[in-house]
């Protein structure tokens, strides 16, 4: 008998970059509970100290475009769920690279491209992040 939630197999592993991982988790962790979640707010002060208020507003920027470009539904893991789905390794190549098959991919409509952009200044900042922290991976 099939279910009337559908789930989304884990078919990729999570990101093997340190910044890639944390941009991942304070999407999740702001899908699902709210884009002025305290504990993305935490994890994204322990992190990125006094800038952190930057990094959330990109996180929440590309959510917000992202979720008003798509025209189909995007799956999310949970929070602490050990591998990504599908869509979830699209995002993180999206503001990784910006690429327009992957927005097309992932939103069904590459012709709006604010969540491209705003993926993109997440990605930059996430970067930053990371050369500022001196991660290697």
């Amino acid at each position: 008998m099939a279910s009337k939630h559908t789930t989304s197999p884990l078919d990729l592993p999570l990101p093997g970059l340190r910044h890639q991982a944390l941009g991942l988790l304070l999407i999740r962790r702001m899908t699902s509970h709210g884009q002025h979640d305290t504990r993305a707010a935490m994890l994204a002060m322990d992190v990125a100290g006094a800038r952190f208020r930057k990094l959330l507003v990109l996180a929440r920027a590309f959510m917000v475009d992202l979720g008003t470009t798509s025209q189909r539904r995007i799956r999310l893991a949970p929070f602490c769920a050990g591998g990504m789905t599908r869509d979830e390794g699209l995002i993180v190549d999206l503001f990784e690279t910006g690429r327009l098959d992957v927005l097309a991919a992932l939103t069904d409509d590459a012709s709006s491209i604010t969540a491209r952009e705003s993926g993109l200044a997440f990605g930059a900042e996430l970067r930053d992040l990371a050369c500022r922290k001196g991660w290697k991976r």
